[in-house]
């Protein structure tokens, strides 16, 4: 019997045929990521490459590892910017940085940090707050390039102008021009508020619990999960922060409806800012890490 079906359902099956060869040949795992979001990029890399079908594109990734780097960083999201949303900075100044300050050494984990604009924010914030020196911050993501760009601080001249703003508007304590120096149409920040930092590949979908940390800043990631994978993330958090630690989603992301929400309790709705429960919820079974 033949089997007829639409232009969508063939895309459809050529994505989930694409990601799970990915997956297989290399090792990156999007397969949990949203499928609409994921299509649109998919879209993007078959122009990009030139390719008619996804089935077209998926022989071109089996067979020419040269264009995995651009591939990959055209499924992941890499916008980003200094002190974005400088409400969630102020209340992290105003409100989370007390409690912080009564532990002896600190450790920050930022999850999924791009070319670096967030882990630069909250160096800044720390430095500013006396708590650097006690500080190990942690930024991970799955695109080695990202990383390679966050390591070197180096950003357009032609964004600075937006990232002063905001650092103002979080409550900075000095002007961000003490942070950065400038030439060639771009502005270099300071090597030191690297200096206690630890670059490492770290994936969401594979990857376990690495260290107790006392704050998570993970903005803007979780929208681009499926549910199943928002939970596995979710969990991960939770296995990985200390009692009363602190957890900052994006504007849109949200411990509600997730498997894993009893383990959180709000902290600051609005900025989207839980600590994890003091005693965690018994394990259900589902596999995720805790």
């Amino acid at each position: 019997m033949r089997v007829w079906t639409s232009p969508r359902q063939t895309e459809e099956l050529e994505a989930a045929l694409f990601l799970e060869a990915l997956f297989q040949r290399y090792h990156y795992d999007f397969r949990g990521y949203s499928r609409v979001s994921v299509l649109r990029r998919l879209e993007e890399a078959k122009r990009r490459f030139e390719c008619r079908s996804l089935s077209l594109l998926q022989d071109r990734l089996l067979h020419d590892p040269a264009i995995l780097p651009e591939l990959i960083d055209m499924l992941t999201i890499q916008v980003s910017e200094m002190f974005r949303d400088p409400d969630y900075f102020r209340i992290l100044r105003e409100q989370v940085i007390p409690h912080l300050r009564t532990y002896p050494s600190l450790k920050v984990w930022v999850c999924g940090c791009a070319n670096g604009e967030e882990l630069y924010s909250l160096a800044i914030l720390f430095r500013e707050e006396g708590l650097e020196s006690r500080t190990i911050f942690y930024a991970t993501d799955i695109n080695p390039a990202a990383l390679r760009k966050a390591e070197a601080g180096i950003y357009e001249l032609d964004r600075i102008a937006l990232f002063t703003e905001n650092h103002r508007r979080s409550g900075g304590r000095s002007s961000l021009s003490e942070y950065y120096t400038t030439g060639y149409g771009a502005a270099v920040f300071d090597r030191t508020l690297r200096a206690r930092t630890v670059f490492s590949d770290h994936s969401l979908v594979s990857d376990e619990v690495f260290s107790e940390v006392h704050l998570i800043s993970c903005r803007n990631v979780l929208i681009y999960f499926d549910r199943e994978l928002q939970d596995r993330a979710l969990g991960l958090f939770a296995g990985a922060l200390v009692p009363g630690g602190f957890l900052g989603l994006g504007g849109q992301e949200t411990v509600r409806f997730s498997t894993e929400s009893a383990a959180f309790t709000e902290f600051a709705g609005n900025e989207r800012i839980y600590r994890r429960a003091r005693a965690l919820p018994a394990p259900r079974g589902n596999g995720h890490a805790q």
